[in-house]
């Protein structure tokens, strides 16, 4: 029976349908014959799907409906598999597919226009770790609290249903299968519904350029889904370019229009682009972008691409041969920080010596590497983004990645001193770009967040050594001693480790206040939350110091020092920047050394005898007029000056 699909509807897998009944639908062309088979209600009950063009088959079985459990069995073999295009698999990527109907949930959301880049703040989270439960319920308790904070848009990181109990989720199998470990389907959309009440966005970390090894049961449907042309970091590349693409695109397509449609999201993040190979005339990430954007029907969508190549052909408009996309994460940044914080520049952070030029040029210009020579990679790195405007430049200390690729999952707070952290920090939140914290960043979390995956005997080996291995690329994790003390991925303990406590909100309010504080000044200032291309300079006052001048409307600037040595006096400072707009002086905004952030005080930066930037600080400073008296001294003075000059000439 042929089915008209309705339009924001993906026309795979199982569709409830409106007056009863369930229309299935496989791609399978290694396969003749395609059954579904029942295991819930009149259990064992079997339905042939009828064969369409290109490998498809579908059909419609009345006596199914929501809440069903169901498998596949392809010729007649005594095997079932789950659904290619499950939307939940309730007891794991190994067990039966669930019928859901997605109609059934009641949102509260229509007043929500989504969200567009500019002005948000993003708040990586991992579901599993983010509170003690690891639920969507718990996380959606919390939610209050981080609106609050001045969070704005949630980064979910990956929720494709994988084995095992605990896992990052980057080894997903079930793409439209949200795990059960974090609850059902509606709860996931109770999560983005009661965000959404709060005014805050969420957007899905998908995995698009390899699937996990283990319950991936594409390859028994068609051998397309994966070519060998191309190698991934992880796993089998996908065949986005090759022999009988075309499903398998509409399949990646179909997935990154559900979660926006279903699931009311408001964009996506895609990891490891460079892993994405597509050499046809329309690239993957394009057609992605086009059907996410068409998913939305009118609401604001944001995509973020992680790119370690920053190639910026990602976000250049369609019309201009882009790919379309919002935003890229900025890494360069990341590693001036980590080598400005911590003294090391070992492995990837060998070409950074995180000194003031790299700060100053990142903050305006995005990138460091545009094209030039990467001798950790012994090639050139980077396309050019001098044009680039700042808020397309994601920017962060901390993710997922990085804090684990520490060893011991320690953070940066862990690895500097109070002072740098609280410096960088403030940085990081009131440059131009778009701001991401990691989860527990705001409260200087004490847990560490490390690599974890419930892996079966045979893979969890295989991970230990692939994670030994990786971090050996560091000479300081690469030793003998640290290599022995390595916590174990597959241990349930590293898994619980790694789980937040949510009362060192209380705990460590001095930071958690700062980073409040920060976030407040960032959206109320005008000056600050412009994010204009070409509103920022800045320039080199130190070895380890350096000052940005953010341009407002009619000279009302702000000035930001930072130092991440020790105390600077500039005497003279001859230095434009640090100028005062006329007839103005500068006054402390905002100062990291606040004690109610655990600092030591700020003195005047900037006195009759020069300026004074402290140590392991950074300083926001706005303009306020001069007071009558100094206006009129600085008149007297003038005028003496000009008839002392007077009556030289005289004389």
């Amino acid at each position: 029976m042929k089915i008209t699909e309705h339009p924001r509807r993906m026309n795979i897998g199982a569709r409830v349908l409106p007056h009863g009944g369930t229309h299935f639908r496989v791609w399978a062309p290694r396969r003749r014959t395609v059954e579904v088979v029942i295991e819930s209600g009149r259990s064992g009950q079997r339905f042939d799907l009828a064969p369409e063009d290109k490998g498809y088959f579908s059909g419609v079985i009345e006596s199914a409906g929501a809440g069903a459990l169901y498998r596949l069995r392809l010729d007649r073999g005594e095997r079932l598999y789950p659904d290619p295009a499950s939307r939940f698999q309730p007891e794991g990527p190994h067990g039966p597919s669930e019928i859901v109907d997605p109609n059934r949930f009641k949102w509260t959301d229509h007043d929500w226009r989504g969200v567009n880049l500019r002005g948000q703040v993003i708040y990586e989270m991992h579901i599993g770790t983010f509170t003690r439960e690891g639920s969507w319920a718990a996380a959606a308790r919390e939610l209050d609290e981080l609106a609050r904070l001045g969070i704005t848009v949630l980064e979910v990181m990956p929720v494709a249903d994988f084995p095992g109990n605990f896992g990052w989720g980057y080894d997903g199998v079930n793409l439209f299968a949200p795990t059960r470990l974090y609850g059902s389907p509606d709860d996931f959309r109770r999560f983005v519904d009661r965000a959404h009440a709060l005014r805050m966005g969420v957007i899905l970390d998908v995995v698009y350029n390899h699937l996990g090894p283990d319950g991936n049961y594409l390859r028994e449907f068609a051998e397309d889904y994966f070519t060998s042309r191309y190698k991934t970091d992880w796993g089998e590349a996908i065949n986005y370019d090759g022999k009988n693409a075309g499903p398998v695109r509409d399949y990646f397509i179909a997935n990154a229009g559900y979660w926006i449609d279903e699931f009311h999201l408001d964009g996506l993040r895609l990891d490891a682009t460079q892993n994405i190979y597509d050499l046809s005339g329309d690239h993957i990430l394009a057609a992605i972008t086009r059907r996410v954007r068409e998913a939305a029907r009118g609401r604001a969508i944001v995509i973020i691409a992680e790119n370690e190549p920053q190639e910026t052909i990602l976000i250049r408009p369609q019309e201009q041969g882009g790919y379309g996309l919002d935003a890229l994460w900025n890494d360069d940044f990341h590693h001036s920080a980590m080598v400005a914080m911590t003294g090391r520049n070992e492995a990837y952070y060998t070409d950074y010596l995180g000194k003031p030029q790299e700060f100053i040029s990142a903050i305006k210009y995005g990138y460091l590497y545009q094209g030039q020579w990467y001798r950790w990679q012994e090639m050139r790195r980077g396309t050019p983004s001098l044009k680039v405007p700042p808020s397309a430049f994601v920017m962060f200390i901390q993710n997922h990645d990085q804090i684990a690729n520490s060893g011991r999952g320690e953070r940066c707070h862990q690895l500097t001193s109070p002072g740098l952290y609280r410096a960088m920090t403030a940085l990081t939140l009131l440059a131009p770009g778009t701001p991401m914290l990691f989860q527990g960043q705001e409260f200087a979390a004490s847990n560490p967040f490390l690599y974890f995956a419930d892996q079966n005997s045979e893979l969890a080996e295989l991970v230990r050594k692939g994670r030994a291995e990786f971090l050996a690329q560091f000479p300081s994790l690469a030793t003998p001693e640290i290599q022995s003390q390595l916590d174990d991925p597959c241990d349930p303990r590293t898994f619980e480790r790694s789980k937040l406590d949510l009362s060192e909100r209380e705990r460590h309010s001095a930071i958690y206040e700062m980073h409040r504080d920060l976030l407040r000044l960032r959206r109320e200032d005008a000056v600050f939350s412009a994010q204009r291309a070409g509103g920022v300079d800045g320039a080199v006052l130190g070895d380890e110091a350096f000052v940005l001048r953010f341009f407002g409307e009619g000279g009302d600037d702000r000035l930001l020092l930072i130092n991440f040595g020790v105390d600077l006096n500039l005497t003279p400072a001859p230095e434009p920047l640090l100028a005062p707009p006329e007839l103005s002086e500068w006054a402390i905004l905002w100062s990291s050394e606040d004690p109610r952030y655990g600092g030591s005080g700020t003195a005047a930066l900037d006195t009759e005898t020069g300026w004074r930037i402290p140590g392991h600080a950074a300083v926001a400073m706005t303009p306020k007029p001069l007071p009558e008296e100094k206006i009129l001294a600085a008149k007297q003075r003038r005028e003496a000056e000009w008839r002392g000059e007077r009556k030289r000439r005289n004389d």
